[in-house]
């Protein structure tokens, strides 16, 4: 089903056609193989980068692609619909650019910022710890400063890109034992005392490496620091309200990409002398995803827009992550169920989106952290 785009500019339909001819020709063919044997296609996304994708939302003086975030969520959709990990993988690298292009100085920003978007690197967050997960005040690790440098001590749990990103974002206390005593430090992979950990056995996404990150007295240069001490739970909420609208596109991209096959499979497939499609049973079903999967792109977008335009959009973003991928898991399950006993056998790849769909459910905050957002709004 050809999704129908309203974009704000003619050079914006033009960036989603040259996603669609990489996403197609690049992504869509690997997918199975490389989700089969859990290796991270790390080609795919250079050549990601090398077209100008990992940057898109940022200005293009520091080599960014200078698009509003709006434009950018279509792109991340629609490589999620070909293959999640890879959309995955964009947003985890332009959230890791966040904090150095939202808080840094001048002088960070020229210094880093082109090589992190140029393409060739890829980027890390490392945020969460096995006891401090939506918890960020209860944050363990600690950086202690050390003359003109500060010293990092801590394990990282859940680190998307652990142990193959090129630099990572480390949130770590560099002050008193709340919120306020947290800072953000952009450390090089290749520091000494920063130890990649083995990597997780995951249910679904095995193309995406995660694993936990150990900072056994790992030095970092103190200019190393974005924004003043103190400042990194700022930086990390806001980074997190871009982040949720990354992965409400990523579970829309995933649902269409379920809906599509599902409704394909439901025209092709026949039973007592009809397309199973024709029976109400089926065609409400993928009636009600379609309907959902609408829904959840609107309030993605809407959202994006109110960012675009400088206007709080922090309630917005929980909403749309909440309700993108709660339906996303629907979606795919509907889509398991109307392919049947078919859609249990990795023959087809609803089964897989299923699995995957359940992540979108708890990163960038659970599903019960946007509810608990929502309501403290009311």
């Amino acid at each position: 089903m050809k999704v129908q785009r309203l974009l704000p500019t003619e050079d914006a339909a033009d960036l989603l056609g040259l996603v669609e001819e990489i996403a197609d020709g690049e992504l869509a063919p690997r997918v199975a193989d490389f989700e089969a044997r859990g290796e991270f296609p790390r080609d795919a996304v250079r050549t990601l980068g090398r077209a100008g994708l990992l940057g898109l939302p940022y200005p293009e003086e520091h080599g960014g692609g200078g698009q509003p975030y709006e434009v950018y969520l279509h792109v991340v959709e629609l490589i999620a619909s070909r293959w999640l990990a890879v959309g995955e993988a964009l947003n985890v690298h332009t959230l890791s650019c966040h904090g150095l292009a939202r808080f840094g100085t001048d002088v960070q920003r020229k210094k880093h910022l082109p090589d992190m978007l140029g393409g060739e690197l890829l980027g890390a967050n490392c945020l969460s710890e096995l006891e401090a997960g939506s918890d960020l005040a209860s944050m363990a690790t600690t950086a202690t400063r050390d003359g003109n440098d500060y010293i990092l001590r801590g394990t990282k749990a859940w680190v998307t890109h652990g142990g193959i990103a090129d630099y990572y974002a480390v949130y770590a206390r560099t002050g008193g034992p709340d919120a306020r005593g947290l800072s953000c430090l952009l450390v090089d992979a290749d520091t000494a005392g920063l130890l990649p950990q083995k990597r997780e056995k995951k249910m679904g996404v095995s193309s995406s490496p995660t694993a936990q990150i150990v900072f056994d007295h790992a030095r970092v240069a103190d200019d190393r620091l974005i924004g003043r001490p103190g400042k990194g739970f700022l930086i990390a909420m806001d980074a997190l309200d871009s982040g949720r609208l990354a992965i409400g596109a990523c579970a829309v991209g995933l649902a269409q990409a379920a809906l599509d096959y599902a409704a394909d499979y439901a025209k092709k497939r026949e039973q007592f002398g009809q397309p199973i499609m024709s029976f109400q049973g089926i065609g409400f079903m993928l009636a009600d995803i379609a309907t959902q999967v609408s829904a959840a792109r609107a309030l993605v977008l809407h959202a994006a827009r109110l960012k675009d335009a400088g206007l709080p959009y922090s309630i917005e973003a929980a909403k749309a992550k909440l309700f993108a991928t709660d339906m996303a898991m629907k979606a795919t399950t509907d889509a398991v169920q109307v392919l049947g006993g078919a859609g249990y056998v990795v023959d087809h790849p609803v089964e897989r989106w299923m699995r995957e769909a359940k992540l979108l459910q708890i990163v960038e905050g659970t599903n019960q952290i946007q509810r608990l957002v929502v309501s403290r709004a009311l």
